[in-house]
């Protein structure tokens, strides 16, 4: 399967690049996020995106009531039920997002060289010369020549639907600006962000807090998405907080990392964090544009090295509002994977985007083009020096399976687990082959009722690059006393011969735990 693979250090044959990409099963081993809303909430758009490479679906509360993010979730399940693929659900908090409130909703357009007040009094109207926000501390926190940002979506610095603003006097709470660039501001909110300021209110808001106890406890939210993560007292507070609503202690947090604060204290976040979501569009603020790149790669080694799933967003921007992505931003999606992006975000693209379907589908085969020249070998080898020695029992089957499947040039990788962490531990090294995750549930009580663990785990895999879980019966234990356990194995190995990643004669890398044993073996398939 594997042994036609390039890489990019190896010269390309031109005649190559014109041949046609062949269609696969999995689409690409890089997961994507799509982020539901207006444009992309129907079961028939919802089905789409998954048929695409859809694998968790991102529900954005920094707008939306719960009672719409709820008919979108019930259109997801029908949409996972007709098209038969797993997908996991994010909640991504709105945080301590400072917001200009238009309550006329009417457009407000700004002209460049005049100015305009911030004022906390929400009572007043939004007008061309006067935006009230929600917050009071905005002239206790700015100087003279700080530069804020308002817009819908966000300032990219093409566009005309977002402002940017220089600091010119304080007055009281207000702040009065000299606005930089005209532009239009429409509907009812606008972000504001202001760069490189700290802005005093907590990262885990009262409005982010109900929303979870209502929402993401009564619907088994897979990843918590912490908006405006600064430092790891962040996490672990919403850890405490999630450990109380019942089945959300099983809840990973990802923390998103898009300001100066969360750059500084990045080693200590993702210590405590289960993964990282690099917003670029807040950073691509805070940062001058020639950092931006560093921060990526930097941030995305690190969380390589220790196997936790790094995601990226702000891809395709263009694709908003076009059927094909710019030459830069297609090359930007590619980098990234190469990088070793465990996923990508796709946020106004499929929110209120006009080409949701195609926009997954697009970045999925360029994230398979460039999984295609990704040099595993060299990922490989680095990863292991990194780990150093002795290592642990289960890094060292890991690191064995994965090479192992790279000798013998297997085509996939199948591993049992319980808890998911051996299959990510194997995911970590990024075998150039899928790892089909057997996750075998298993009972468990709380005194008043029995309960099986297993779904929250293998849908939590559906974000980490390379790994296909499935879910096994719970008859199947997944620490066997017999030499093997045959069933289950038939049975994961029937799901990748129907999925098309295993063909006769082919080679498949198994993983197990033995009764106290952890073993590794290679099986070949006969006609």
């Amino acid at each position: 399967m594997n042994s036609n693979h390039l890489l990019l250090e190896e010269p390309i044959r031109m005649a190559s690049i014109l041949e046609p990409s062949k269609p696969t099963f999995f689409p690409a081993m890089t997961k994507i996020v799509g982020t539901l809303g207006p444009k992309s909430r129907t079961v028939e758009m919802i089905s789409g995106c998954l048929n695409a490479g859809m694998s968790v679906a991102r529900f954005d509360f920094s707008w939306g009531d719960i009672q719409f993010h709820q008919e979108t979730l019930e259109n997801l399940k029908t949409a996972i039920k007709s098209t038969k693929k797993l997908c996991a659900v994010m909640l991504d908090t709105g945080g301590p997002e400072l917001q200009v409130v238009n309550k006329t909703e009417h457009p407000i357009s700004l002209e460049a060289d005049t100015k305009v007040i911030l004022t906390p009094d929400q009572d007043k109207q939004a007008t061309s010369n006067l935006l009230p926000i929600n917050f009071h501390g905005l002239s206790k926190a700015v100087k003279k020549g700080d530069t804020i940002f308002i817009g819908q979506y966000l300032f990219t610095g093409n566009e005309t639907t977002s402002v940017w603003l220089e600091v010119d006097e304080l007055n009281g709470e207000d702040v009065v600006c000299l606005i930089k660039n005209s532009a239009t501001l429409a509907g009812s909110l606008y972000t504001l962000h202001v760069s490189q300021i700290h802005i005093d209110m907590p990262t885990l808001t009262d409005k982010d807090k109900e929303v979870i106890s209502t929402w993401g406890a009564r619907n088994n939210i897979d990843f918590l998405s912490l908006s405006y993560t600064r430092d790891a007292e962040d996490i672990r507070q919403a850890r405490s907080f999630l450990s109380k609503l019942g089945e959300l202690n099983q809840t990973q947090i990802f923390a998103k990392i898009e300001s100066i604060e969360g750059l500084n204290h990045f080693d200590e976040i993702l210590q405590e964090a289960d993964g990282i979501i690099l917003s670029r569009g807040n950073l691509g603020i805070d940062l001058p544009p020639e950092k931006v790149f560093l921060f990526q790669k930097a941030a995305v080694y690190k969380c390589n090295m220790v196997g936790k799933p790094a995601v990226v967003t702000r891809v395709v921007d263009s694709m908003t509002d076009n059927l094909r992505p710019t030459r830069a931003e297609a090359t930007d999606v590619a980098n990234a994977v190469l990088d070793g992006t465990d996923a990508i975000i796709l946020g106004a693209e499929t929110l209120r985007g006009l080409y949701p379907v195609e926009t997954v589908s697009t970045v999925g085969k360029i994230c398979a083009e460039a999984e295609k020249v990704f040099n595993q070998d060299f990922f490989f080898k680095k990863t292991v020096k990194y780990v150093g020695e002795p290592m642990t029992h289960l890094e060292s089957i890991a690191s064995s399976a994965v090479r192992a499947a790279i000798k013998v040039k297997a085509s996939v990788i199948i591993c049992f687990t319980s808890s998911g962490r051996a299959a990510r531990l194997i995911a970590k090294y990024r075998p150039s082959m899928p790892v089909i995750s057997v996750v075998i549930p298993r009972l468990k009580t709380n005194q008043l009722r029995w309960t099986f663990t297993g779904a929250f785990e293998a849908r939590q895999s559906l974000i980490v690059r390379g790994l296909f879980p499935m879910l096994a019966d719970p008859r199947h234990p997944a620490e066997s006393k017999s030499a093997t356990n045959e069933s289950v194995l038939k049975v994961a190995l029937d799901h990748g011969k129907a999925s098309g990643v295993i063909k006769p004669r082919d080679r498949v890398v198994v993983c197990q735990k033995l009764g106290d044993a952890s073993v590794v073996k290679i099986i070949e398939l006969e006609d």
